[in-house]
């Protein structure tokens, strides 16, 4: 067991993992707000009290690209059946972000910089004047923290020292999870999980598996994902590892595979294509899916009768797993035993010390993103030259 609530299964290259140690031990030593943020004595720049006038209202709304979204998508759509709210993620230029003018909303408008063209514009055509608005962000001069001035919005300051990607139990995912009607303090499991010897040796040998298959240069990360509800978690750790470790031509490219639709797809290449890929397989152990009705079965479908989409989806998902152990595809398999707050905190911490220790390994900056800069500068410029 990985901890009570998650199994995994471990990548099966066996190699030394001294080194790893002794980063992991330089990491777990250091000042970093990024790993204070997901235990328990993190300070909040938040207080409940102050959010308590907003728990009357239903309908929410975050504005916000990136790390500023992803974390508290992830966490609205893995633990939904727990939220009697209703939150729209708005993280991307489209169409259809057209105003509702009929629903009073809670805005969350987050933005580290308070600069973020995508936000500042989205924001700017959503926000009526009966909404409610939360801005967080740093509390500096920028765009963002001057309209929450002007429209009288509480401000929460987003940690300057934690990036986006990294922010997800920070105020950033955590405010919004506090609406939700969720326990930001059970998402917190960093303290225990360090003391954990099967969490440590299994985040070790992870990472080490790891370095050794980008040397068999294996770059592409696939994600066999058999819960829905797990996409935007992946899609939060697709950014995660992304724009943590793509640099200095190195890194690994994180691809989202939704099964078991993608097994009438991609699995065929997957299976006997090119030999680039190495794979995690995702699934949770959901009891309460439902069944098959057996009236309206044949006889030549008696293998389904008394079965739920969860009986055949964990039997998809193990027959897959025998199959790639017989091609020695690579693979990590991880089954979820309960969906809650405290599993979905286990999983954010280890990704995100996982991304960590495999960027000091890769002897790069797992905080910065150069490259992306570049865009949003190019991007600045050709506004300026179009006004």
């Amino acid at each position: 067991m990985f901890t009570e609530n998650i199994k995994l299964i471990p990548f099966k290259n066996k190699i030394n993992s001294s080194s790893i140690k002794k980063k992991l031990k330089i990491i777990l030593n250091e000042d970093n707000e990024v790993l204070k943020s997901l235990g328990k004595n993190y300070q909040s720049s938040f207080k409940k009290s102050s959010l308590s006038k907003y728990y009357k209202f239903n309908n929410f709304r975050i504005i916000g690209m990136g790390g500023s979204s992803l974390g508290s998508h992830a966490i609205y759509d893995f633990l939904n059946s727990k939220i009697k709210k209703k939150f729209i993620f708005v993280n991307n230029l489209q169409a259809q972000n057209k105003p509702d003018k009929k629903k009073t909303f809670v805005n969350l408008i987050i933005s580290k910089s308070g600069n973020t063209i995508e936000t500042i514009s989205n924001a700017s055509i959503l926000i009526k004047k009966k909404d409610k608005n939360i801005f967080i962000t740093e509390k500096k001069n920028s765009n963002l923290y001057f309209l929450a001035e002007k429209l009288k919005g509480d401000i929460i300051h987003h940690n300057n020292y934690i990036g986006g990607r990294y922010s997800v139990l920070s105020e950033v995912g955590m405010v919004p999870a506090e609406l939700m009607g969720l326990s930001p303090n059970n998402f917190k499991r960093f303290n225990s999980l360090i003391k954990n010897k099967n969490f440590i040796n299994n985040l070790i040998s992870n990472v080490a598996s790891l370095l050794y298959l980008s040397k068999k240069k294996k770059f592409n990360s696939i994600i066999i994902n058999y819960d829905e509800r797990s996409d935007s978690i992946f899609k939060w750790y697709q950014q995660l590892v992304a724009e943590s470790l793509g640099k200095k031509k190195k890194g690994f490219l994180p691809i989202v595979s939704t099964m078991p639709k993608d097994n009438h797809s991609v699995m065929q290449l997957y299976l006997d294509g090119f030999k680039n890929n190495f794979f995690t397989f995702f699934y949770v152990n959901d009891f309460k899916s439902l069944k098959i009705k057996n009236s309206l079965l044949l006889k030549s479908d008696n293998n389904l009768r008394n079965k739920s989409l969860s009986d055949i989806l964990s039997a998809q998902k193990t027959a897959s797993e025998n199959i790639f152990k017989n091609k020695n595809i690579p693979f990590r398999s991880f089954e979820i035993k309960k969906r809650d707050e405290k599993t979905l905190g286990e999983l954010f911490s280890f990704f995100i010390l996982e991304t960590i220790l495999l960027g000091k390994c890769l002897d790069l900056n797992p905080y910065d993103q150069p490259a992306v800069e570049l865009i949003k500068k190019e991007t600045q410029k050709l506004l300026i030259k179009k006004t």
